[in-house]
Formats: structure tokens, sequence, C-alpha cells
């Protein structure tokens, strides 16, 4: 194949190149450029070529986009002159305009800066490995640069080239063993010590006329000069002396430049020049109209005999400027004046690459005992042999045989971090200081056990002061390392158990594992095995209240409402008589609780009791005869449905009821995992009743004169409120009618009217009518707070307080039809500044000896709505006359979705509470007393 158009790299050496014979056993010299370009739409290195070729071998305005350009952006183009015996090599990478665009359009939106940051150093790494690769394998090298001035980073990336390729060497070596080239080449990996020259393109900076005097004209013109004693050299010559200098010394004094050539990377020449300057681009419009306006002027002044005129005149004269070196010509040389002549572009270089093709060489070493450096000049084919070892090795890596030398080669580009990532590097040496400080914030005023909050609160701190002191790329890699140091510090015996008790308080042993049944608690092991323990203790009351002891904050639903008072049931209560709930009776010896997602969500059906509750309340007065019957709504001229789903009444509201666990047999296979409340599913049960139904004795057992006779209570609390139930004895006419019987206001005279049916009443009631008969039952919601103290309440906002004899004055009738809260605050209050908090702990009722029975229907709403209405294994419970009763409420309530807490300082307590209609009366319908006579 006949070289007709520059290809990449790797597919031109593929090809089989169809040398001339006449040139097919002569070496070739192999050039390669890189470099930085201008914003400029053409390349100065592709247009480079096209005027060194002579010919149209890159397109004006760059060439299309390859297909084959890597990840890196970083690509090697190939074009062999044969009749010049030249192999031009030309690299383009992130520092031309055209890549380093697509780089740009490669980035993904949103990146963050270290990202981005890698990105970038990647391909700068990739472009290191492909300038090795042209070091290793050119004879002469330029360096394109698109303005006047040097760029002092090229002595960093020197440098970095230069140790990454002695720690390269052995691998390269390896590689190249096989080839046929010369030892020394084997050795030192490259035919010769490259030639490094010199490019720059004037930027605007400088001026430099077609005629060559240019600056020096107009330094001469200056007000003291000596026009008559012009400048040896051009501007422009003196810029390259004056560059040729500047680079030299920087070279070394960095060490890049050493006196023997041999253990240098490049070499640059002692006796010859290796910087040349071009004029930059300009306006191709304004390069138009100046050429226009020159011959216009040389049109207008052609004349056969000597050109005379002003002086201003004869200036505009001279010949067009050319726009660019791309098409270099000698009219930049002075046609006199003293000064030597500017070569051209292709001079300066083919003086180098003449050395090359007449196998000279280049002996560039310096100082007293310069050591003779080896200089091969190889045929293509042998150097085609070496360049594919090479490529394989350095950039392609796809080859079996090589790609174990190509991973090895990769792992060596670690040696370039600290040449060209400086940014990286003081990101890092800042972000490391910053990381002790970052710690100490950490740490401060830290307890030895603490939680998950404590170390989010005190990680938020340190990460406050670590993003005051670091900068740069490094920032967020150091920042999950600060993380990651602080989680470790955490988690290293100073982790705090997380789990809260039923009362809202954290466990305070550090991270441990729970005791399975019937092992023992273990301090020496790692994690502990302990119970949990939150240090907070109380005292409680048994189930019927005549005892009380300390307990210790539960973490459990069982501990809470049903171990504590079963140890206290040995000793107090196990002799009273007991209601007992249905539990859970399994019928496998495998029992499991019920799923989690019931089908009713606890939070929609404790919002729609709510709304039923608030809608019932608001309901129309109950019609006598509908019911045999009387509740307590009934004496307080109420309807029924103010009982809410679980009262009673029959009709229409009737379907609203809460289906009762009679109408389905309880699940023996699944168990409610907590309590029972209007939210679980249908047909489960519980393991175990949190509620307490005891019988203290008769009736007559509580003295309405000094109250209960038990522990605990406030001075002077310790009384039941009375009410006053109306029994109407009915004659047989009248059987079966429901009429009020209890003490309600529809029950009571009028002001200065005696009851109706007694003697000498007034309203002339008959002789023959018989009388009312008043039961009075007494009522007492008692609330107990974390010391123990306890006391009744006479209404939702008042405690029961009898100084003298006879006992409380106030009816039973506000509490029996207000919803009392279940927290309200304690009227012993401590010295803190914390309210403590007593809670609904019992409800006493005293049944009297008399033809009636009180229904109990408790339910309790422990939080605002959403939260849903607990209530006990049996929605009603039928108290028979004569009997002094206590029902216990739970100590905490807890559904399967997780524990209702107690109130903070700052949520209303009339949210918490429990539901009006807890009690209401109904006749045992006896047999009419005789009519007395008078």
């Amino acid at each position: 194949m006949k070289m007709a158009a520059p290809m990449p790299l790797g597919a031109f050496l593929l090809s089989e190149v169809q040398e001339d014979s006449l040139y097919r056993d002569e070496g070739l010299c192999v050039l390669g450029i890189f470099g930085k370009s201008s914003l400029q739409p053409g390349s100065a290195k592709e247009s480079l070529i096209n005027t060194l070729a002579d010919k149209h071998v890159f397109p004006l305005f760059g060439a299309e986009q390859d297909e084959e350009t890597p990840d890196g952006g970083s690509l090697i183009r190939a074009y062999y002159n044969q009749e010049s015996r030249v192999l031009y090599l030309l690299l383009t990478s992130v520092c031309d305009n055209r890549e380093l665009l697509r780089a740009c359009e490669a980035l993904e939106a949103g990146i963050s800066h270290a990202e981005a940051h890698e990105v970038w150093k990647g391909a700068e790494r990739q472009q290191c490995l492909h300038l090795l690769y042209l070091f290793s394998l050119c004879h002469v090298l330029l360096l394109v640069h698109p303005t006047c001035s040097f760029d002092v980073t090229y002595d960093r990336l020197f440098r970095a080239l230069d140790a990454l390729r002695q720690k390269a060497l052995p691998l390269l070596r390896a590689a190249i063993k096989d080839c046929p080239v010369s030892k020394e080449w084997k050795l030192n990996c490259r035919p010769c010590p490259p030639r490094l020259l010199f490019v720059f393109q004037l930027n605007g900076a400088l001026k430099v006329s077609s005629g060559g005097a240019g600056m020096g004209t107009a330094s001469a013109e200056a007000p003291g000069g000596n026009p008559e004693k012009p400048k040896k050299h051009s501007p422009r010559r003196r810029l390259q002396h004056a560059l040729e200098d500047q680079i030299y010394r920087i070279f070394r004094k960095s060490r890049v430049l050493t006196n023997q050539s041999i253990n240098c990377l490049f070499t640059v020449p002692a006796n010859q020049a290796f910087v040349y300057v071009v004029p930059g681009p300009e306006d191709p419009v304004g390069a138009l109209l100046g050429q226009l306006r020159a011959n216009c002027a040389l049109r207008e002044n052609e004349s056969p005999g000597p050109m005379t005129g002003p002086r201003r005149y004869q200036q505009l004269r001279h010949s067009p400027r050319q726009p660019s070196f791309n098409v270099e010509s000698s009219s930049l040389t002075s046609a006199g004046g003293g000064q030597l002549v500017d070569c051209t572009l292709k001079e300066f270089l083919w003086q180098h690459v003449e050395l090359v093709l007449t196998k000279k060489g280049f002996d560039d070493s310096v100082g007293r005992n310069p050591q003779p450096s080896h200089f091969e000049l190889p045929t293509y084919t042998k150097w085609a042999q070496v360049a594919s070892r090479l490529y394989q090795v350095m950039l392609a890596g796809k080859e079996e045989d090589s790609a174990e030398l190509a991973l090895k080669v990769q792992g060596q580009l670690k040696v370039l971090e600290g040449f060209l990532d400086a940014d990286a590097k003081f990101s890092e040496s800042r972000c490391q200081k910053a990381l002790p400080l970052a710690h100490s914030a950490y740490q401060s005023s830290l307890p030895h056990n603490y939680t998950t909050t404590v170390h989010k609160n005190q990680l938020a701190q340190a990460l406050r002061v670590y993003s005051q002191h670091a900068r740069g790329v490094a920032f967020q890699r150091c920042a999950l390392q600060l993380h990651d140091d602080c989680y470790k510090f955490w988690s290293n015996g100073h982790q705090l158990c997380e789990e809260r008790s039923l009362t809202d308080q954290h466990c305070m042993h550090k991270f441990h594992l729970l005791p399975k049944t019937g092992e023992k608690p273990e301090m020496d092991r790692n994690p502990p095995v302990l119970h949990h323990n939150s240090r907070g203790r109380s005292t409680s009351s048994c189930n019927c209240g005549r005892k009380q002891a300390p307990r210790d904050d539960p973490f459990d639903i069982k501990a809470a409402n049903y171990d504590f008072y079963q140890l206290l049931e040995e000793k107090c209560c196990s002799k009273l008589e007991h209601t007992h709930f249905p539990v859970f009776q399994p019928s496998t010896p495998d029992p499991a609780p019920a799923c989690n997602d019931p089908p009713g969500p606890p939070d929609t059906g404790g919002e729609a009791e709510g709304e039923r509750l608030k809608d019932k309340e608001e309901a129309a007065g109950h019609t006598p005869g509908e019911s045999t019957s009387l509740s307590l709504a009934l004496s307080l001229g109420q309807s029924t449905d103010s009982l809410g789903p679980y009262g009673g009444g029959d009709g229409a509201e009737g379907q609203e009821k809460r289906p009762s666990l009679v109408d389905r047999q309880p699940s023996t296979v699944e168990y409610l995992p907590g309590m029972l409340h209007s939210g679980c599913p249908k047909g489960l049960l519980p393991t175990f009743s949190s509620w307490s139904l005891v019988k203290l004795g008769p009736a007559k057992a509580y003295n309405c004169h000094s109250g209960l006779d038990q522990p605990g209570f406030l001075p002077g609390s310790a009384f039941l409120l009375p009410w006053d139930i109306v029994i109407r004895c009915r004659a047989e006419e009248e059987v079966g009618q429901a009429e009020p019987l209890d003490a309600g206001p529809s029950s009571w005279p009028a002001p200065n009217k005696a009851l109706p049916g007694k003697r000498g009443g007034a309203g002339g009631q008959a002789r023959g009518r018989r009388r009312d008969d008043v039961a009075r039952a007494f009522v007492g919601f008692e609330y107990e707070d974390g010391r123990g103290r306890r006391f009744m309440s006479s209404g939702p906002d008042k405690v029961v307080k009898v100084l003298g004899p006879g006992g409380p004055k106030e009816p039973a009738g506000r509490v029996l039809s207000s919803d009392m809260p279940l927290y309200i605050p304690s009227p012993a209050q401590g010295r803190g500044l914390k309210p403590h908090y007593a809670q609904l702990a019992r409800l006493y009722i005293v049944v009297p000896d008399a033809p009636l029975e009180i229904i109990l229907t408790p339910q309790v709403q422990p939080g605002p709505p959403p939260c849903p209405i607990f209530h006990p294994e049996r929605a009603e419970i039928v108290l028979p006359p004569d009997g002094l009763w206590v029902l216990r409420f739970p100590y905490a309530y807890v559904t399967e979705r997780g524990p209702c807490y107690p109130p903070k300082e700052n949520q209303p307590l009339a949210s918490y509470r429990a539901l009006r209609g807890i009690l209401r009366a109904s006749t045992a319908n006896p047999a009419p007393p005789p009519v007395q006579q008078q």
C-alpha cells in the first residue's frame, strides 16, 4: 500500500506498505510532532507537515472525527513520505482544541469536581504514555507551541517522562528482545537519544515585517537611535536566540539535560539552532485586503525610472506579508542592511534530518569527557517490527503474549502522579492536615457510649470543621475517610444500644445481644449478652391496688402489662375473684405471629373510629321504650350512640358496631403480636391479656366515709364519686318499657318540687302510686405517677380532695360523661423543670346490691388521631350486683407497628384519653313490690 493519506498508527502498522525498490534498503528518519494548538480552526501541527512534505496531506480545517479515537483522547497518526525518506508521527491529544472539545462533550452532566479531575488526569497519563512511545522510536522530535513564550510546564512533563522511562525500561527491553535490531537499541530501547526541536508561533505580541526590518526598523527610527547602524540579526532571529538560551538554562537547571546525552530523555544541539519562530495566523480577510492595497500601490508607482516621492509613500511599497508558515518562502530575508538571512522552516528542520539520513547521528554530549551515544538508522521493515511490539505493550495491550507486559506498564503510570498531579498532591496534603482537626471535633464532649443521633450530630460537626480547612480534589475522598474513621471509633466499643423502652427511654448498655430462653447474661462476651436496661425505675401497684412494688422500665409489652403484675399476683391478688379475658390458644407446637401488615391499617381505622365517635356524639336523644338496657347516656339525656362502636344500642346504628369475637372463631395458628385495638385484623388474639378485672369484695367493702384503704394515695384523694341510679318499680302493664333509672338531669324534679310518687308531694299524686327507688353506686378513676403517688380524679382537670367527713360531694356524672385524660400532670411535682405525669391506672366500680347490672366497655386512645382505639379482649363486661370491682388499665399500649409512647412536654394531653361511655346500667327487671296502703 502506498501512503496517500495519514492513518492511525495501529492501522498503519498492520498494513503492508509497498516500498519502492530504490528506497527499500535505505534507512528512514522518524520525525515525531507533538505540542499544543491554539483556538484557530486549523491545526498548526498538521499544516506543518503539509509545508514540510510540499503536499496537501492534511485538510485545511482539520480531519473529521476518527472512530478509533480512544477515551483518553490521544492518537498517533502516521504518514510515510518515501521520496524524502521521512516518516511523520503526529500526536493528537487533549492539548489540541478538537480533542479538548470532544472530551468536554463526553463529560457527563452533574459530574463532581473530583470525578472530572480524575478524567482529565487519566487523559494526561495516556498522553504521557503516547509521548514515551514517540521518544522511544523517533530520531527527531518537534514540539509545536501556539505562542512565542516557553511553557514551563513542559519541564515538569519531561521530568515525569524520564522517570516513567526509567521504570518501564526493563519491560520495554523484554518486549523487543527478539527484534532484528542492534544490541544498543535493545539495551536503550530507542535508536538514538532523540533530538528535540521547538517551533513557536507569533501570536501578535511581535510584528515582523515582510522585509525583515520589522522591530529593527522601528527601533532604529526611535528618538535617540542611530539609523546608520543596523542590527546584525532580525527581531525574529533575536527572539529565537533568546528562547534557546531560556530553554537551555531551564532544562539544565532541572537536570533534564546533562553532559552525557545517552542518559537524557532527549538532547538539543550545542552548535545548531533548535528554536524556530513562524508568523502566527491572522485574519484572512485582513490579509487579502492588505495584499490588495499593496498591489494597488505598486501599480500606481510603477515607472521605468527610479522611484521618487515622499518617504511615507516609499514605505508603502513593501511586498505583501505571508499569512502563515504553511506558505513558507524566502520573502522574510533582508535585501540588505547587513542583517543575516533568515532560513525557512524546511531549511531549519532539514539540517537535522540530513544528519540522520547520512548516518552521521547526533553528537550532543558536552563536557570534558563526552561519551559517544549510539545511533542506528533502521529500514522501514525493522522499524515497523519494533514499533509493533512497543505498540502492543504500551498502547494497545490486546494480544495475549503482550497483555501481561501491558498491565505492568500501566501499573508504572503511578510514578507520574508526583510530577503531573500537583493539584492533587497539594489537596491531599491539605486534607490530611484537616483530618486530625476533624477527629478532635468529633470526639469532643462525647460520653463513653452514645446513640446514632449523637454520632450523626458529632459527625456533622466534624465535617464542618473539615470543610473549613480542606480544599481541592481530595476533599470528597478524605471526607469519606473521615466518615469511616468516625464510624469505626463509634462501633469499636462506644456504640450505645439503640433499643428504646416503652416509655421512650434509651437502653443504657453498650451494644449487646439479648439472652435466649434459658441463657444467662454474660458481660465478658463481645458483644455482651444482657437484658435491656434504661436505669429508669418506677413504683406501681398490683392489679387490685393493695400492694406497691418498684419496677424496671419495660422494653416489651409482656413485661409491662403482664409479668410485673403476675409477680405481685402471688403475693396479693391470687385469692381474689378474677374475670378472665380470652387469649390465644395454640393448636400447633410452633404458632407464628400474624403479619405486620393487617388488611385494615391502624391509622385509617383509628381515624375512622374517631370520626364515627364524633358523629355519634352529635346524634339526637334516645326514645324511651326501645330497649330494656338503660345506659348512662340515657340518664344524661344523650343517645346510646355516644358510647362509640363498642357501646350498646340496637337499631340502624347497630350495623356500625364492631363485630364481637364471638361472630368469628379466633385463630389457633396465628396470634396477635401486640394488643387488641380497632385496627388489628379480626379473629386474632394476643397470647396474654394486658387488662385485668378483679373483685375486691362485696359492695359494703367500700366505706364512703373513709375511702379506700390502700397505699400511695395522696391525703383526701382515696374517695370514689357517688353515682345515683334511679330504679322505678313498674306496674305489670309497664313491664318491658325502658325508662331512665339513674340520677340524670331528666330524673331530677323542678326546683321547689318533690319527687313524684312521694307522700305529700306537690302535684296531687294518688296514694296508690308506687315510689321510685334510688340505688347508689360509686365510681373512681385512679391515676398513678412514676413515684407511686396515687389519687382519684373528679373531672378531666380536677383531683378529688376531701377535707372533712362524709366523702366527696361531687357526683360521678361529670367523669362518666366526659373523655377522661390518659395522662395528667401529677399534683406532687418535683424540683426539676421536667413535668411529671400521672397515668390512668385503674377504674373502681362499686355495684350496689340492687336489681341492676353495670356494663363496662373501656376504650382508650393513647395518642392523637390516627392512633387506634384499644379495648379489652371482651368488648362488653357485665358486672353483677353487690361487688367492688377494679379494672386495671394497661401500663403501655403497643400495636403491631410499635409502641404508643407517652406524651412529650410540648404535646397536648387532651389527645390521650379514655373515651366516654365507659359505664352504663341495666335493670334486672325484678317483680314489682306490693302497693302500700296508707
